[in-house]
C-alpha cells in the first residue's frame, strides 16, 4: 500500500502519528470552543443562554436544525438579537430538503441515505432564499445539507451576491467521515465540518491533519443516532481536532430535530458543564475561546 499512501501524502493526506497532536488554532489563539445544538426557538435559546450565564459557562455557538423557513420572521428577530447581546453566534438550517419535499424514496429505509439533501432545481432555488431570508435579519452562520449548496453559495459569495463574512456549516447529516471528503468541502467553501458522530480519535486526527477549517464534534447524540456520550474522549477530542468546536447538549433530546423545551435548554448546559469539569481535570492547560471573539459569526 505504500504507492497509495506516497499517493494521498503528496495531495496533502497523511497517516497520522499515534501521538499525533493539532497545532492549528482558532484565529484567537484557542483550542476549543463549545455549541449547543438543536435549540430551535427564541424560547429555547434564552433559556440556555440565561442558564449559561447563570452558570458561568462560556458559549460560543448556537445551532437550530429543523430550518429557517420554520421560523417566522418575529421568532428570527428573537434569536438573532438573543445572540448579539450574549455574543454568540447564531447558525439557522436551511430548510427544503428531501424529507420535507415530496419524495417517498427518502421515507425509506434504503433511500434514507440521501440523508436530508435538495431534489431538483426549485427546492435549489427555495433554499437559497431561506438562506438570503436569514441574512436580511442579520444572520451570518447557515447550516447546509447538501454539497451542490454549498458550491453555489460559495460561488455566490465569491461573486459578491453574498456578503462576504458569512460562514457555512456542513452538517453530520450529510454523512462525511474521511480526510479527503473534508478537503473537498474545505476547498468549496465550508467554514466549519461536523464529521460523521462515532467516529474513532485516529480517524477524527487523519482528517484534521488534511483541513484547516474548525471541525465540530459531538461529544454526546440522543438515541436516534446512538445515544452515545463521549465525555471523557474531549479532551483527546481537544489535542487532535484543535481547533474545535464541542457539540454538547444533545443527549437531552430524542432526536436531532427534536423541539427543545426551556427546561430541556437548561438540562443542554448541565451538559456543558460537566464536560468542562472533564476538560478542567485532565487537560487543564488546553486553551478555551473568549467570549464574543472577533471571528465569531455573531449576527449584526
Amino acid at each position: 500500500m505504500e504507492f497509495t499512501k506516497k499517493s494521498l501524502d503528496k495531495l496533502g493526506i497523511k497517516e497520522p502519528k499515534s501521538d499525533f497532536e493539532s497545532q492549528k488554532r482558532f484565529n484567537d489563539g484557542s483550542q476549543y470552543r463549545f455549541e449547543v445544538p438543536g435549540i430551535q426557538s427564541p424560547i429555547a435559546m434564552e433559556s440556555l443562554l440565561n442558564e449559561a450565564k447563570n452558570q458561568d459557562i462560556t458559549l460560543h455557538r448556537v445551532t437550530q436544525t429543523k430550518g429557517i423557513m420554520l421560523l417566522t420572521d418575529e421568532e428570527i428577530e428573537e434569536m438573532v438579537n438573543l445572540a448579539k447581546k450574549h455574543e454568540v453566534e447564531l447558525y439557522l438550517a436551511t430548510g427544503p430538503r428531501a424529507t420535507y419535499d415530496t419524495s417517498a424514496s427518502v421515507q425509506t429505509k434504503e433511500g434514507s441515505r440521501m440523508g436530508y439533501r435538495i431534489r431538483g432545481y426549485d427546492n435549489l432555488v427555495y433554499a437559497i432564499e431561506d438562506v438570503l431570508r436569514a441574512i436580511n435579519f442579520g444572520v451570518k452562520g447557515i447550516l447546509l445539507y447538501d454539497e451542490g449548496l454549498l458550491w453555489t453559495l460559495h460561488m455566490m459569495r465569491k461573486n459578491g451576491d453574498l456578503p462576504k463574512d458569512i460562514k457555512f456549516k456542513i452538517s453530520a447529516h450529510m454523512g462525511h467521515g474521511n480526510p479527503a471528503s473534508f478537503k473537498l468541502l474545505e476547498e468549496n467553501g465550508a467554514n466549519s465540518i461536523n464529521p460523521v458522530r462515532d467516529l474513532q480519535i485516529p480517524m477524527i486526527a487523519a482528517i484534521r491533519s488534511a483541513v484547516y477549517l474548525p471541525l465540530d464534534l459531538h461529544t454526546e447524540n440522543p438515541k436516534s443516532t446512538g445515544g452515545f456520550i463521549r465525555h471523557y474522549e474531549v479532551p483527546d477530542f481537544i489535542k487532535v481536532a484543535s481547533p474545535v468546536y464541542l457539540k454538547t447538549g444533545g443527549s437531552v433530546a430524542k432526536s436531532h430535530n427534536w423541539d427543545t423545551s426551556s427546561k430541556e435548554a437548561i438540562a443542554r448546559i448541565k451538559q456543558v458543564k460537566l464536560v468542562n469539569s472533564i476538560i478542567n481535570k485532565y487537560y487543564s492547560e488546553a486553551i478555551p475561546s473568549s467570549n464574543g471573539s472577533k471571528d465569531l459569526a455573531i449576527p449584526e
